[in-house]
This record gives C-alpha cells, structure tokens and sequence, in this order.
C-alpha cells in the first residue's frame, strides 16, 4: 500500500481553506486514507506543529484544534510515526535544510522506503529533489 508522508502545510491546507487549490490536492489522499487506499505517515512533530499553527496564526480555540485532532488519529489510514533518528536528521540539517523539521521529515522519508512526501513547500521540495526522495 502507498505511503504518503505529510508535511504540517497539508494538514493545515487541509483543515482551513487558506488555499483551496492546496485542499483539492491533499483532499483526495485524505479520502483514500479513509478508505484504506493508502497510508498516511504523520510524524509526531507535525501534529505539535500543526496546534502550534492553528493554535498562534489561526487563533483556532484550542478545544477545536483537540477535536481536529482527534478525528484526524481516528482516521482509518493514518499511521502516527514517533521514531526518530536524529543522526540521520542532523546529517540533514542544517546543512541541506535549513528548517529543522523538513529535516526531520526527510530523515523519515529515508526509513520509509517507497513513501512519497507531501508538502507545498517549494523550498522543501528542492532539498528533497537533491536527495532523490519522491515527492507529490
């Protein structure tokens, strides 16, 4: 089964309509997660991110950001990734990745063997081209 791992920017485009062109990209891999089509990878850092950002740019209440969450855990098809690797994440950052967590995500990128990355992170998607990692 494909595995999708995605980056904190496809969460948040998925839950808000901050860029709708971005939802109706990510949308169809959120429905084919719910039906079992595909895996989504979501790292524990995206999530502390992603309340992080709905919490201090949305100003989303912080009971809200809970049931997002919740439902989001609940979804059939996502696979929370706690491991981490940090010699691998420091290999990459910062010398190729100057954001930490694109660092991280991309550590995970390479134990995840076939996994596709997704972001709409150009600067992101450059590094990851550099390293040969599949991105959406």
């Amino acid at each position: 089964m494909k595995k999708y791992i995605i980056d904190t920017n496809v969460l948040v485009s998925f839950v808000t309509e901050r860029n709708l062109a971005q939802q109706d990209i990510v949308a169809p891999l959120f429905e084919a997660a719910a039906r079992l089509k595909c895996t989504l990878v979501c790292h524990q850092f995206v999530l502390t991110e992603f309340v992080f950002v709905m919490d201090k740019v949305y100003g989303t209440p912080k009971e809200t950001i809970n049931a997002m969450l919740h439902d989001f855990i609940a979804l059939p098809g996502v696979e929370l990734h706690q491991q981490t690797d940090f010699s691998a994440v420091l290999s990459l950052w910062p010398s190729l990745f100057t954001d930490f967590g694109d660092a991280l995500i991309a550590a995970t990128a390479k134990t995840i063997k076939g996994s596709t990355i997704v972001t709409f992170d150009l600067k992101f998607i450059a590094g990851l081209k550099k390293l040969g990692l599949i991105t959406l």
